[in-house]
């Protein structure tokens, strides 16, 4: 243990420019960051039957979603495992945490995921995969209405140097557009949110929940390409995904059935969360609600609007998780291996149980 845990901590200072973005066993991101910077923490409670806490990490935006209800449960004493939550702005802030050990399992972005496994020689294992696709082009106009329509346009985005980018970069390349041949302003997403509100911006590409958010405050701004309709048009037998639960591999080892405890609870939140007849209950068990009171969005009308395009899933099992997502890591290591750190995982990495 103590060899991989040196392994982890010495893998944090290789991962640099790398990193920018269940339950039963079944048959891309950077988000914007609020203007705190300080995680949200949730205090279990006594009434859990575990002895152990865990320590569970989850980003703000699309990657934590699926984790609201898991908060809300874990608060009201009602998991199987007490859970010690804390909510982060930042891919690279959960990679330490991990790499530290001072994290047990987390919400992170699919390449970060690979990136920590290569980093640390299998110190970290997927325990699921978590989200599908949550990209987006928004335009103040009606012009694009395919990739090849981006040619030669400037488009603010977010996400440089992690999944947003190199899915745009493929997405392009594939529809016969050299991304060479189109401005790609990399902003923050608060600096995007203002030109876009503003109609400074004629274009963009953001995750959910900050694409719903700029529609929400600007009415004439149409949601023009959904990225993952983009990416399935080119049956390239691959579906965008990306984010995934992971869990330090020394942790899986010593505590099995607090992992398999997680994998039920994480399983039921999601569950819960896709259910949209959840989003007419009372105020303190609404989803939107619930992303919003652990400063997931910003607030819950935003949430509202951004939990359906949040492309939520669970999918566990070795076998399941390798065939959902390794064809994308064979595109991001085709466009960058150093995306995925140097190599596309190999089935050590994902959790078999």
């Amino acid at each position: 243990m103590k060899r991989k845990l040196l392994a982890l901590t010495m893998a944090l200072l290789m991962l640099g420019g790398a990193l920018a973005g269940c339950g039963q066993k079944s048959a891309e991101t950077t988000t914007p960051a609020p203007e705190t910077s300080a995680p949200v923490e949730t205090t279990a409670q006594p009434t859990q039957e575990t002895g152990d806490t865990v320590r569970f990490a989850v980003l703000n935006g699309p990657t934590g979603v699926g984790a609201a209800k898991l908060m809300a449960d874990n608060d009201a004493g009602t998991t199987a495992n007490s859970y010690n939550v804390e909510v982060f702005t930042a891919n690279d802030q959960v990679a330490a945490g991990l790499t530290n050990g001072e994290i047990d399992i987390a919400a992170v972005a699919s390449n970060v995921a690979a990136n920590l496994y290569n980093k640390t020689d299998g110190g970290i294992q997927m325990l699921a995969v978590s989200g599908l696709g949550v990209l987006y082009i928004l335009e103040n106009g009606d012009t694009v209405h395919s990739m090849a329509d981006l040619a030669g346009r400037t488009i603010y985005a977010t996400g440089q140097g992690a999944n947003p980018e190199y899915v745009l970069n493929y997405l392009l390349t594939e529809n016969g557009v050299d991304p060479a041949d189109v401005d790609i302003q990399w902003k923050t997403g608060d600096e995007i949110t203002t030109l876009m509100v503003s109609g400074e911006a004629d274009l963009c590409m953001l995750p959910v929940p900050a694409a719903t958010a700029v529609q929400l405050k600007n009415a004439d701004v149409r949601e023009a390409l959904d990225l993952s309709a983009e990416w399935d048009n080119l049956q390239n037998g691959s579906h965008l995904t990306m984010t995934t639960i992971v869990a330090r591999t020394d942790f899986i080892e010593e505590n099995p059935q607090a992992v398999e405890n997680f994998l039920s609870d994480y399983a039921a939140s999601v569950e819960f969360m896709n259910d949209p007849d959840n989003l007419a209950l009372s105020s303190d068990e609404n989803p939107a609600q619930l992303v919003a009171s652990y400063g997931i969005t910003a607030n819950a009308q935003i949430a509202e609007a951004a939990i359906p395009k949040c492309a939520l899933v669970c999918i566990t099992g070795a076998s399941d998780m390798r065939s959902a997502i390794q064809g994308y890591y064979e595109v991001l290591y085709q466009a960058n291996p150093d995306s995925i750190g140097g190599g596309i995982p190999d089935d050590a990495f994902y959790y078999e149980g």
